[in-house]
């Protein structure tokens, strides 16, 4: 059966390519697709026709469902104590419901976590439940799903989403086997790997740049997820935890990196006292970074042509909001707390790794 699908799928190339030639090249009744031609065909065929292309056919907004350990990654680092704080909240958290399935929902365009069985796990997608069931996605609830390009061969590379997807891989439940679908940004399967490359660069979905700001070759950059693949970057970690205290977090790709190289390589903010392993020094540390964050005009440039603006700098500090309300008043919250702030949760997670 399978050579007489190669034989047909042949065939099926070859009248292709007869009645492109005769009308131009042009195949106006076939409707307009990002990937390969071959999905073409391929959908013409049934069972097992796309064997070995990889991701090649999906399109441009589809939301793919995949194993994580499948996607690659576009930047060499992560900021750990964002990982740290998720495991944190997963392993020790003071939910109702398990923080990974509220994650898990929203990352898969299911807004939050409806239910879980007391035995839940993110591998046993039967033991919990999603308030949106699949099929009934909306753009608020496709907004916030993790993004891939199709790269050459099919391979998905992520633009957006390295932090959830690794603490997913982390997790005792999860792990690379763990499904998610990830809304298709754009599908460059059909360049070669220089150009594809190069378009990655020019639409700013790549970030090749280690801890100290070097640039990496893409070749390079990790081949998936998980902690042990990236660099730690502590800009990157400081600026997480800015995030709607200083600027607000938006579309922009690799935001927090853009904010992470100005805290390094600026003389705006003073971190030199900065203790990443005690609360009051790191929310001080906080504090200063997001305050310049404020201060800084719209039009400065930040990083890479990025603006203050672009990269969502707030008018005010907090929001406008006292120290102990708002984000930062959140972000304060010690473990003790009912409701523990997210860098309690990285603080007492880091406590009990190996040393």
């Amino acid at each position: 059966m399978a050579s007489l699908r190669r034989a047909a799928l042949l065939g099926t190339l070859a009248l292709v390519s007869v009645v492109s030639a005769s009308m131009g090249g042009v195949a106006t009744a076939a409707p307009a697709r990002t990937a390969s031609p071959l999905c073409q065909v391929a959908d013409l065929i049934p069972t097992g026709s796309s064997a070995g292309l990889g991701y090649q056919c999906a399109e441009a907004g589809e939301l793919l469902d995949l194993p994580i350990g499948e996607v690659r990654a576009t930047q060499p680092s992560l900021g750990y104590d964002e990982v740290y704080y998720k495991l944190g909240r997963y392993t020790l958290g003071k939910d109702e419901i398990n923080k990974k399935f509220d994650d898990w929902c929203e990352a898969n365009g299911q807004e939050e976590a409806a239910s879980a069985l007391p035995d839940a796990r993110l591998d046993n997608p039967s033991s919990f439940t999603c308030t949106l069931p699949v099929g009934q996605e909306t753009p608020d609830t496709i907004a916030p799903m993790k993004t891939v390009v199709i790269g050459p061969g099919g391979v998905p590379y992520l633009t957006d989403g390295h932090h959830t997807l690794t603490s997913f891989y982390e997790t005792a439940d999860g792990g690379p086997n763990l499904h998610l679908r990830l809304r298709v940004v754009a599908n460059l399967s059909d360049l070669s790997p220089a150009d594809f490359w190069a378009r990655m660069k020019a639409e700013k979905w790549v970030w090749n740049y280690d801890v100290d700001g070097n640039e990496v070759p893409v070749e390079q950059l990790p081949s998936g997820v998980g902690l042990a693949k990236f660099q730690n970057d502590k800009y990157r970690s400081l600026t997480y935890f800015a995030r709607d205290i200083g600027f607000t977090p938006g579309t922009i790709p690799f935001q927090e990196f853009y904010w992470g190289a100005w805290v390094r390589d600026s003389a705006e903010v003073d971190i030199s006292g900065w203790d990443s392993n005690n609360l009051a020094s790191y929310l001080s540390t906080v504090e200063s970074v997001s305050r310049a964050q404020v201060a800084a005009p719209k039009d400065t440039v930040i990083d890479s042509g990025r603006t203050a603006a672009e990269l969502g700098a707030l008018d005010a500090w907090n929001d406008g909001k006292a120290r102990t309300k708002g984000e930062f008043g959140k972000l304060s919250a010690p473990y003790s707390d009912d409701k523990p702030g997210k860098l309690a949760y990285a603080l007492q997670y880091k406590m009990g790794l190996p040393r």
